[in-house]
């Protein structure tokens, strides 16, 4: 209990310690913890050299034995020098190594024990193992800054392009000056050039996309994953293969595989820093949203600034095109689906207001025409008890043919037909002459054009709703009629008549000049007579 709190409270301090300071103190405090289990193991012998003899092959006397890898490993770890002789002298393999791949050469370059570098180097060491992430002994060496140790390994024919699961080559990763340029003499006296280089750090993607063809050439399935739901795709996304991802997205791989945690390939290409692989998986559709099954996107597992501030910048793109899509899409439905409603309110409305517009003027109208109709009848009895012109005179008979004469003359030479004082219309009617009531709607032809076309021998005093109505081919007729009168008639002869004025000519219509042609309904209150005195009106209901 006392050697753990003593752990606990080492632990501000070793925080703050260098690598090196922290890798010492490790091997410090291990090689502390080796020796009271040591004279812990001596002090329970002695206790059962005391005791009775236990007899062979009893209970108490087995114990506990370790694999080879392990046993090698921990004597390395242990900078025990007799006992890995010992080891190796009695046929422990010098490449033995971990679940990790880390073999007892990679951890004693890492410790800088070069003694027994030495032993396993002369025990038939491979020189360029790689661990589970493709480091050999030389990355670790170079890594660490041993120099010693990188001439020892370069004798023995390390591989200067190792290359790791990181891209990177032993110089790639060190950092101290003096090391580094041993590192590149060594590459410069072996020719190793630029194009060399490139072509050791493309190697592993040729050999994926090599295999790749061959799987696709034999038929086999390109998003077929390993027991822990590795894929093809998440295999090139976290080692940054661009070629191989794209061959393989062009052959439908699948951007959301999922592996045994829940990542996507965009996961792996995050987590590893691939902003290559990152810009051509969300090209191709992959979801800058997804989770895993922590519930991490891809943005929380990056660590790489430079990658996450590119992520960043793609899914504000994302975003903002998404939003741009959905807005549209949302005004393209709500006029897909007012269309059809909005015209129909449309055309309602219009109908509506039209009707109304109609149903006011025909309410118009037919108060003009009762107005009308009752001052006629009053001016009628007027002139029954007593008959008289517009200047006051007594008229005489209708069978003198002189006083028709003479009206027609005193019309002619005034112009028109009208009161000279009050401007109002003047009709006649069997030789009498009355004044119109002057009305203040629409100068337009008012009422139908069956009114409007009539003929003096159709519209008589006792014009019924019957004769009013006509067919379409008599308005038609009628409407002909109309054209061909357009010219004005001459003027009568200043002689006597040869006939009574309500026998005018049959052809005769209610028209003026400025009107224009009459169309064929136009049901609106009666127009100001404005018309020549040559064409008056036949009859008082016009």
């Amino acid at each position: 209990m006392a050697e753990h709190l003593e752990l606990l409270s080492e632990m501000p301090a070793v925080s703050r310690m260098s690598t090196q300071e922290r890798l010492k103190h490790a091997q410090k405090r291990r090689a502390q913890q080796l020796k009271k289990w040591a004279q812990s193991e001596k002090e329970a012998q002695g206790k059962k050299a005391k005791g009775r003899p236990k007899k062979a092959g009893s209970r108490d006397q087995r114990r506990v034995l370790f694999p080879q890898d392990v046993t090698l490993l921990e004597a390395a770890a242990r900078n025990d020098v007799e006992e890995v002789c010992q080891l190796l002298q009695s046929g422990y393999s010098a490449n033995l190594y971990n679940e990790d791949g880390l073999t007892a050469l990679h951890q004693c370059c890492i410790d800088d024990y070069e003694q027994i570098v030495r032993l396993l180097v002369d025990a038939g060491a491979d020189v360029n193992a790689c661990d589970s992430e493709l480091w050999t002994p030389l990355h670790a060496a170079a890594t660490c800054g041993h120099l010693h140790l990188v001439e020892l390994l370069i004798k023995h024919d390390a591989n200067l392009l190792a290359v790791n699961s990181d891209g990177n080559m032993p110089y790639d990763l060190c950092e101290d000056d003096v090391t580094l340029d041993h590192i590149e003499t060594a590459m410069a006296e072996q020719g190793i050039t630029q194009e060399k280089i490139e072509e050791a750090r493309a190697a592993t993607e040729m050999r994926m996309v090599s295999d790749i063809r061959h799987l696709l050439e034999s038929g086999a399935e390109v998003n077929a994953q390993d027991p822990s739901g590795t894929s093809l795709l998440h295999i090139a996304a976290a080692n940054g293969y661009l070629a191989a991802a794209e061959l393989l997205l062009d052959n439908k791989a699948s951007l959301s595989a999922r592996d045994s945690d829940g990542w996507e390939p965009l996961h792996a290409a995050a987590c590893w820093g691939q902003i290559h692989l990152v810009e051509l998986l969300v090209a191709h559709g992959a979801d800058l949203n997804s989770k895993s099954f922590l519930d991490e996107t891809p943005l929380d597992v990056c660590g790489d600034e430079e990658v996450r501030a590119k992520i960043l910048e793609l899914k504000n793109k994302h975003d903002a095109i998404r939003k741009s899509q959905d807005k549209h899409k949302s005004a393209l439905q709500r006029r897909t689906s007012s269309a059809g409603s909005r015209g129909k309110v449309v055309r309602r409305v219009s109908v509506t207001e039209r009707t109304n517009l109609y149903r006011r003027e025909h309410q118009k109208e037919a108060m003009v025409w009762q107005q009308r109709g009752a001052r006629e009848s009053e001016v009628q009895d007027e002139e029954e008890e007593k008959p008289t012109t517009t200047e006051g005179q007594q008229l005489q008979p209708e069978s003198d043919p002189q006083n028709v004469v003479s009206n027609k003359d005193d019309d002619q030479k005034n112009g028109a037909l009208g009161d000279p004082a009050s401007g109002a219309p003047v009709s006649q009617r069997n030789g009498s002459v009355r004044s119109v009531p002057k009305h203040t709607f629409s100068k337009r032809l008012d009422r139908s054009v069956s009114y409007q076309l009539a003929t003096q021998a159709e519209l008589c005093p006792d014009l019924t709703n019957e004769r009013s109505h006509h067919t379409l081919a008599e308005l038609k007729r009628q409407r002909a009629a109309a054209k061909l009168q357009r010219q004005a008639p001459p003027l009568p002869p200043a002689g006597p008549p040869a006939q009574d004025s309500d026998s005018t000519s049959p052809n005769s219509v209610y028209y003026t000049n400025a009107s224009g042609e009459p169309p064929l309904l136009k049901l609106i209150a009666p127009a100001e007579d404005t018309t020549p005195a040559e064409k008056r009106p036949c009859c008082g209901v016009m």
